[in-house]
């Protein structure tokens, strides 16, 4: 009896599968073949000797690198961290500054959309400083806080509040007149028509923002620890091993920012889809 309700879980277990990977197979293979096909062609264009950038294959080959790859978690003091640690110092700038870009953002966004006036007076000061480059700011922050901590901050900050800001505008000024005018034939009180009609119709502009942001971000933040030597962070990681022609470990750090930037936008994109739903 007990070795038929094993065989009847196994059974539904593999049905399961099965029916798992009819649905979800058409999404899993192309991109895999064509991951696997970009990594074919990147290697023999490799050894063709075309470029002097080496292959994927190198990432084993390589000794420092191989370690690097498999053993992530090394902290030995100092700038000498695994690619684990590094990454974490450069996510935690990140949430700082992006965190403080979407307070600052959403809030700015919501006083700017709901009084035209004030969009008026604001807007081309807005236009003109979303138009400066990151690393633009990067000296002018240096010297003007003197802990580059914070600087690296601000820098993101700085990066990711504009799109924020300006989805946030858009979304607040194209709420629909019916539903302003239903607010007001209900007399609404501002707190109601704030969470009841506001934020429901400007949270698709916001998460907009939210997702352009949390990529700027993160770019902004690997442009900075590039210029600002000397801290932990995956940007300085990358100039430091190119400094030392480490150009295996280049590639490695590369593959550790496309990935995680890859998870940062569909953590936002994830949440957007519940909060809108």
């Amino acid at each position: 009896m007990v070795a038929q309700s094993g065989a009847v879980r196994r059974t539904s277990s593999a049905n399961s599968l099965q029916t798992w990977w009819k649905k979800n197979a058409g999404n899993i293979i192309p991109p895999v073949l064509g991951i696997l096909g970009f990594l074919l062609l990147w290697q023999l264009i490799s050894s063709s000797g075309l470029t002097r950038l080496p292959g994927p294959l190198s990432l084993i080959t390589d000794q420092r690198t191989r370690e690097l790859l498999f053993y992530p978690f090394f902290d030995l003091g100092g700038l000498n961290k695994g690619l684990f640690w590094q990454t974490l110092s450069s996510l935690t700038r990140v949430a700082q500054g992006y965190t403080l870009a979407t307070i600052v953002g959403i809030s700015l966004g919501i006083l700017v959309g709901t009084n035209q006036t004030l969009n008026k007076a604001l807007d081309p000061i807005f236009q003109f400083l979303r138009m400066i480059a990151p690393l633009a700011w990067v000296p002018i922050t240096l010297i003007a806080l003197p802990n580059v901590q914070l600087a690296a901050i601000f820098v993101i900050f700085i990066t990711a509040v504009w799109p924020i800001l300006i989805n946030t505008t858009v979304g607040v000024q194209q709420i629909p007149q019916d539903y302003k005018n239903v607010a007001r034939v209900l007399q609404m009180s501002p707190r109601k028509y704030f969470f009841k009609i506001l934020i429901p119709s400007a949270l698709p502009y916001i998460f907009t923002g939210l997702r352009i942001a949390i990529g700027l971000a993160w770019l902004a933040i690997i442009a900075a620890e590039i210029v600002m030597s000397g801290v932990v962070g995956i940007g300085f990681f990358i100039w430091d091993a190119y400094q030392n022609n480490y150009v295996s470990e280049v590639i490695l750090a590369v593959i550790y920012i496309g990935a995680v930037g890859l998870l940062l936008d569909r953590a936002v994109a994830y949440l957007q889809r519940r909060l809108t739903a």
